[in-house]
């Protein structure tokens, strides 16, 4: 198993700046990559950036790549999440996710996730 905690979320004025964090325990051996996910009231979770565990490989959903930057730290078992230049359409609750194998399976998917954390960005 897997737990992911959230920090870092709160409310920022538009063009302000916002560092969340990712912290993992539990099974981190099992842990591919790890991901960012944001889903604001009244819409679908949106994929937002995950990074490989084994390269560094970055990925990024459809976001403004230069806003959101995405940094992992082995050592400390946590993923951070640069947000710079936010906007209101940037709030949301932000959640991390950590692929691993999947039981029963050959595939890899994000099987754990964390509570979310709260970022409210105003105009």
């Amino acid at each position: 198993q897997v737990q992911l905690v959230e920090s870092g979320g709160g409310l920022v004025q538009a063009g302000g700046s916002l560092r969340l964090s990712c912290a993992a325990s539990g099974r981190t051996d099992m842990i591919y990559a790890v991901g960012w996910f944001r889903q604001a009231p009244g819409k679908e979770r949106e994929f937002v950036v995950d990074i490989s565990r084994s390269d560094g490989t970055i990925a990024y959903g459809e976001v403004e790549k230069d806003r959101f930057t995405i940094s992992g730290d082995d050592d400390k078992d946590t993923v951070a999440l640069q947000m710079n230049n936010l906007k209101p359409e940037d709030t949301a609750v932000y959640y991390c996710a950590a692929v691993t194998p999947s039981p029963g399976s050959k595939t890899h998917e994000f099987n754990y996730w964390g509570q979310g954390t709260q970022v409210t960005v105003s105009s």
